[in-house]
């Protein structure tokens, strides 16, 4: 290590330094700066850890790689020691602020800093800020450890929540720029906070919990901001079956519906987004569902139909699919509204969009399949959707091709004769064969594949197109399969071809 024989020498060297890296970065570290530099931070001096802290901070200015090396080297927990020691000095301080800012945007970082104290030191010298810059600078910080899991905990243990809350509440009516600002930042911390699952759960307190209860208050407030931000904040707490049964059993539900009645025409977008997606994530638990079915859930979401707003409609098609899940009744209804139905098949050709084309695939197939219904399946065939369910029998996604199958034999169960010509342009006998021949296909889609066949067959342009493809060689293969399920079937499968060829 460079000797210093004086103070003053050592500060004139430093800020020497501290120039120099800004235009000379990598001839400095080549030299060897770093570790000699790191070493003085272990000093009492406040003057001289101030020039090092600056010096270090412009060497690895935005450079991951230089920044990856001081948090191998440990700086992290000595800054943080030197947050708490020097408190009381501003310049001190901002420079353990400014390292941690710039530190705590790499995911090795976060590892280190939740072995620490930050969360302590952090809202210990949050509570002590009166200007705006000042807090906004420890915003700055909080916001990415808070992705921490271990850290969320942390902060929320430490009293950060009751901080933001206060904020919130001197903020709320304020039109000032810097207000705003601050009450954005801090309703945006807040729910950041309640996506770890513990810190969430501590958070709720079974319902009751303070937290919880003021939260819910945002929903009906005439800021968007904080409407925006209950509305998420209630998404994460329903992110267990038991949150989301206490809440739909205490209301919550129409204060959501409230909240989208506000915004249905010309509404703020991302307000209607996080409503929806509290909606959904309610509707998860299989005893919600009546329940939110009797309270206008379906009518209230279904006003959003004509958004044009891809976010929105991927919620909205996400909230009705659970919503009708094992849901007959409430399946053959929607499923039976030609608007609904229109609008689920022009977005099942929204390419742009993969989300919203996936989803509304998704519904279609969930229509189907919980109502088992011929009204809505005659409703599906006059709106074109059958060649949409064909297509998402060959998706990448085994659920969405089992869906889809599952719902294509529903429909040649009880409707083949109305599908007939559907599923002939569709070239559904041909995908079927793929599938069947194809050794990559999980066991029940070459299940599904062949109970499907069994039902096509029913319809004359349909069986000689089977019979024209060889299917019983397929299919006489598949009797030696590993899955005893698909071999019984596939055995099955080879006597009705044979009965019927």
């Amino acid at each position: 290590m460079v000797r210093f024989s004086t103070r003053t020498f050592l500060l004139e060297h430093l800020q020497f330094f501290t120039s120099l890296v800004k235009f000379m970065r990598n001839p400095c570290v080549d030299a060897g700066l770093i570790p000699p530099l790191v070493q003085l931070l272990n000093c009492k001096d406040q003057e001289v850890l101030l020039q090092t802290g600056r010096a270090l901070g412009n060497i690895c200015y935005d450079s991951h790689t230089l920044q990856s090396q001081l948090i191998n080297m440990g700086v992290i927990p000595t800054l943080v020691k030197l947050l708490g020691i020097h408190c009381q000095n501003a310049a001190l301080t901002e420079m353990c602020l400014v390292a941690f800012g710039n530190l705590a945007e790499l995911e090795s970082s976060k590892e280190q800093f939740a072995y620490t104290n930050i969360a302590e030191e952090l809202v210990k010298l949050f509570k002590k800020q009166i200007e705006h810059d000042k807090k906004e600078m420890i915003f700055e910080v909080l916001a990415p450890l808070a992705e921490n899991d271990v850290i969320k905990l942390q902060l929320v243990e430490a009293g950060l929540v009751e901080c933001l809350l206060e904020i919130v509440q001197k903020t709320v009516d304020s039109d000032k720029e810097d207000d705003v600002a601050e009450l954005k930042t801090a309703s945006d911390l807040m729910v950041l906070l309640l996506l770890g699952d513990e810190s969430m759960q501590k958070l709720f307190e079974g319902g009751k919990g303070s937290v919880f209860q003021r939260v819910l208050s945002w929903i009906p407030s005439n800021s968007h901001q904080l409407q925006l931000a209950g509305a998420l904040a209630i998404a994460n707490f329903a992110r267990n079956d038991g949150n989301c049964i206490h809440m739909v059993d205490n209301g919550i539900v129409q204060k959501l519906m409230d909240l989208l009645d506000r915004h249905v025409e010309d509404g703020n977008v991302t307000v209607q987004h996080a409503a929806l997606s509290a909606l959904r994530n309610l509707a998860i638990p299989v005893v919600n569902k009546a329940k939110m079915l009797s309270a206008g859930v379906a009518e209230a979401v279904l006003k959003f139909l004509r958004s044009e707003m891809p976010p929105v409609q991927f919620k909205l098609l996400g909230t009705l699919r659970m919503l009708i899940d094992a849901q007959a009744e409430a399946a053959e209804q929607l499923g039976k509204n030609a608007k609904l139905v229109e609008r689920l098949v022009e977005w099942c050709e929204a390419k742009d969009h993969a989300g919203v084309m996936g989803e509304s695939n998704r519904l279609l197939s969930a229509l189907i399949r919980h109502s088992k219904s011929k009204d809505v399946i005659r409703t599906i065939v006059q709106s074109g959707g059958i060649k949409h369910l064909v297509t998402m029998a060959t998706s990448e996604h085994v659920i969405m091709q089992n869906e889809a199958l599952v719902a294509l034999a529903l429909i040649a169960a009880l409707e083949l004769v109305t599908a007939e010509k559907d599923l002939e342009n569709a070239q559904l006998v041909q995908i079927l064969h793929r599938l069947l021949s194809d050794d990559r296909s999980a066991p029940e889609i070459k299940y599904n594949s062949m109970v499907l066949i069994c039902a096509l067959i029913g319809s004359e342009p349909l069986q000689k197109e089977v019979q024209s493809m060889a299917f019983l060689e397929v299919v006489s293969k598949l009797r030696s399969h590993e899955n005893k399920t698909v071999a019984q079937q596939a055995s099955l499968t080879e006597q009705r071809l044979a009965v019927e060829s």
